[in-house]
């Protein structure tokens, strides 16, 4: 049965334009999945806070964390954006953007030296620096491991003692915070997202052993790539970690992009794609639509400021179309893209959190620019997992021609 709707009469002293156009717009009944999000509010509304894992708990308040009034926080309804033009001006204009690892030593000796061991995980992707403190780098080697990272794609520290308040100081030194208009932070530190996946179950995301990928962040997905500038790197701390289980998949686009045959990426090169938004909005001008993704055109193949190398730049999430192609002929050329990253197990790496010492978190640091990642849901929720995350953002992609392939620049063809 279709659903109904009180009639609104435009000549009512109590009319609202706005309200009228959201009402429209929730009857859509095209969309086959809800979207858990549109139910939250502002503030503390969908606080869990007795339900925080005990090492969450013990790492928040040791930092000086506010719980008193719930955990955790969601910008105040009145900023959260409800209208696709609202969403889109948020960050709608280029802001400056300094690149730490470009001129960073290249033999990365400061970072290197004060570590116990750095250990390379596979041949392309992922490198482990151990005995090392986040905490406690300087600025010399806060710019060598940007350039780590951009060279490795990602980078694993275990047993991190470590506050919300210093990741966030960390990520502001390597661009601008990335503040979610929606999405729920740590109490007070808005641009430090929360990672917790039963949080989100219980607000309405459906997962399950059955249909676990493809949901929540348990699909290929590269972060925020409908941001005029997307994130360069990306933090996320996990401080309650499952004993088995877990696990998180990176892969690599410098690789990806090192697969193809010198044809495909002579035709790829300059060609750009539409990036939409996971969060969806109201479009006023087109409320009978129902709710809208913010789309963004980004190079397909991107050059890396710090390593100069070319990466590819889609994954399945956040890709929608090639710009210029017939949709039949983007829907075939992105979907073997999207396999070249997520079948090609010798450019990924698969990493488990536990950490060595009881109490303390692992970091993994990655490079948003040239990866994907991939969540995976085996604990089924069963085990603890909560994270904290800081995006920074990094430059407006752009592609050099004039640029190197990886294993060209390293001289591995």
């Amino acid at each position: 049965m279709a659903p109904t709707a009180e009639v609104i009469k435009p000549n009512s002293t109590d009319f609202d334009l706005e309200e009228a156009v959201v009402s429209i717009a929730r009857l859509n009944t095209n969309s086959k999945k809800r979207d858990f999000r549109s139910s939250y509010k502002g503030g503390f509304a969908d606080s869990w806070v007795e339900r925080l894992p005990s090492t969450t708990r013990e790492r928040l308040e040791k930092a000086g964390v506010d719980l008193s009034r719930g955990y955790p926080e969601r910008p105040p309804t009145e900023d959260i954006p409800i209208f696709l033009d609202q969403a889109e001006a948020i960050r709608s204009t280029e802001t400056p953007y300094i690149e730490r690892g470009k001129n960073a030593d290249p033999e990365k000796k400061a970072l290197f030296s004060a570590a116990k061991e750095v250990r390379n995980l596979t041949k392309h992707i992922g490198t482990e620096i151990i005995g090392l403190q986040l905490k406690d780098l300087n600025d010399k080697q806060k710019d060598e491991l940007a350039l780590l990272i951009a060279e490795r794609v990602v980078v694993f520290f275990r047993d991190q003692d470590l506050s919300p308040q210093k990741q966030l100081e960390l990520g502001s030194y390597w661009g601008t915070v990335e503040k979610h208009a929606q999405q729920v932070h740590v109490p007070g530190l808005h641009g430090i997202t929360v990672i917790w996946q039963d949080l989100f179950r219980r607000n309405g995301l459906d997962i399950n052993f059955k249909n676990a990928v493809g949901q929540g962040t348990s699909i290929w997905h590269t972060d925020l790539t409908h941001e005029l500038q997307p994130p360069g790197i990306t933090h996320l701390h996990n401080d309650a970690i499952p004993d088995v289980g877990g696990d998180t998949v990176w892969s690599s686009g410098y690789a990806a992009y090192d697969k193809l045959s010198p044809a495909f990426q002579e035709f790829l090169e300059g060609k750009t794609a539409i990036y939409i938004s996971a969060n969806k909005y109201v479009d006023r001008e087109n409320p009978l639509r129902g709710s809208a993704n913010i789309e963004r055109e980004h190079p397909i193949i991107r050059t890396h400021p710090a390593t100069g190398w070319k990466s590819l730049f889609v994954n399945r999430s956040m890709t929608r179309r090639i710009v210029g192609l017939e949709p039949e002929e983007s829907k075939v050329i992105l979907e073997y893209l999207f396999e070249v990253f997520e079948k090609n197990l010798d450019i990924q790496v698969r990493f488990n959190w536990k950490p060595t010492k009881e109490g303390l978190g692992t970091s993994a640091l990655w490079d948003n620019r040239v990866s994907q990642h991939f969540a995976v849901w085996d604990h089924e929720g069963k085990e603890e997992r909560h994270g904290t995350r800081v995006s920074s953002l990094a430059e407006v992609p752009y592609f050099d021609p004039e640029s190197k392939s990886q294993r060209e620049a390293l001289g591995l063809n």
